[in-house]
């Protein structure tokens, strides 16, 4: 019982350590993602729509 305990703890702590490390390098890549399509949002404009 402690054994499967103690696996499942080891397996929690392993995930958790490489969500905190690539997690705010998905956030920047997010983050540059909006601002690029936000850019390119504001430089196309609206196009006018067909009558």
């Amino acid at each position: 019982m402690f054994l499967y305990l103690a696996i499942v703890l080891a397996i929690l702590w392993v995930i958790s350590f490489v969500v905190v490390h690539v997690a705010p390098i998905l956030i920047k890549i997010l983050l540059i993602l909006a601002v690029v399509s936000l850019i390119i949002h504001l430089i196309q404009g609206r196009r006018p729509t067909a009558p």
